[in-house]
């Protein structure tokens, strides 16, 4: 797609804090969102697609609009993210997969050789025409709120086709990554496509930021993590780099990975609740020249602190926003998903407590 097709539908959302803080100016408060916080936590969600299978809601513009709006009305989050998941686009290209209740993902037909790997049927842009029309319908309704695209890298799309569904230990996907390496390398520049084409539609419809999600990642050695996964996640950056939006990199476990993943191409880079911010941002900065970057992070509360009392949750967030001041830019989110159990109102309390601290 050509850079005016990518560029020609944004908005202009100059006073946004999201997308200050993304780009490492002074926001007028701190931004706050949370992964998946449109979902199984909110009862209106429940009530909503109580009757529509997970990935059928994906596919249905005006579902999947109001899904995404039900954080933000309730709320009062500095960003949307897009409902979808990140096996959207291998099932719009005819992988027959389905998310199982209780499982996850899981693949019919997993990948265990070089001709299951060019079997891998590619993503057509007009497969997501459903998905690219949802984000039409939420770029005119969400006013100066932003809208953040999403999709899998290929390593969390690879390991998913290759085991059958979610895995513990990837053992059948270290085990063709060390054993087939030319292999390896062929699906992940087939699934580097799929996620590029899917954000692609998603920016060429309007989203105002994209997040690559490296789910599992954090399974890898950065020697495995440099050799045979970056340079595809690399790809799909580099590939929506004209769409001039900010780029989110995450990763659950991936403390060792953090200068890694910024290299591949991040704007913004998300740290799960196992590193401390004022780490992660010393990680990051001390991987590069000095002056040539300044961090910029999202995250980190654990998402089982939502469970606690108030007090606890409280002195959290407060840790978090102190420890975040080490960087350049800080967009405060959780460390991974909000749990189906989280209390929708806990929520509430911490976008009102994350508005009302300074900006330093």
């Amino acid at each position: 797609m050509t850079e005016p097709a990518l560029a020609g539908a944004r908005r202009v959302l100059a006073e946004s804090p999201f997308l200050a803080a993304a780009r490492g100016e002074r926001p007028s408060h701190i931004p706050v969102w949370f992964m998946r916080q449109a979902g199984r936590s909110l009862p209106e969600y429940r009530e909503l697609r109580k009757d529509t299978p997970m990935l059928d809601a994906c596919f249905e513009p005006e579902l999947l609009a109001e899904i995404t709006m039900q954080p933000v009305r309730r709320h009062g989050v500095d960003a949307a993210i897009l409902f979808s998941d990140i096996v959207v686009p291998l099932k719009a290209a005819g992988v027959e997969i389905d998310i199982v209740a209780g499982t996850g993902p899981v693949v019919a037909s997993p990948i265990r050789s070089v001709a299951d790997v060019r079997a891998l049927p590619p993503l057509l842009e007009g497969q997501v025409d459903a998905v690219a029309a949802g984000v039409k319908l939420l770029v005119s309704r969400l006013g100066q709120t932003p809208l953040i695209g999403f999709a899998g890298a290929p390593f969390t799309l690879a390991s998913y086709l290759i085991e059958g569904g979610p895995s513990k230990h990837h053992e059948r996907t270290k085990a063709l990554m060390h054993s087939e390496p030319r292999v390896w390398h062929e699906l992940m520049d087939r699934l580097s496509d799929v996620a590029l084409t899917f954000l692609r539609a998603q920016l060429a419809a309007g989203v105002d930021a994209v997040q690559l999600f490296d789910s599992w990642a954090g399974a890898l050695s950065e020697r495995d993590y440099r050799e045979y996964v970056m340079p595809h996640s690399a790809k799909v950056f580099e590939g929506i780099a004209d769409a001039r939006v900010p780029r989110i990199h995450f990763g659950v476990g991936t403390s060792e990975l953090l200068p890694s993943m910024r290299e591949a191409g991040a704007d913004v880079v998300g740290v799960d609740w196992r590193v401390p911010l004022d780490v992660a941002v010393s990680r990051l900065a001390a991987a590069c020249p000095a002056g040539k970057y300044r961090p910029i992070v999202q995250g980190n509360l654990d998402p089982a602190v939502l469970l606690a009392s108030w007090d606890g949750v409280e002195r959290e967030v407060r840790r978090i926003i102190a420890e975040g001041r080490s960087a350049a830019g800080h967009v405060f989110n959780l460390g991974h998903g909000v749990l189906p159990e989280t209390d929708p109102d806990v929520l509430t309390r911490i976008v009102e407590l994350v508005h009302s601290e300074p900006v330093r």
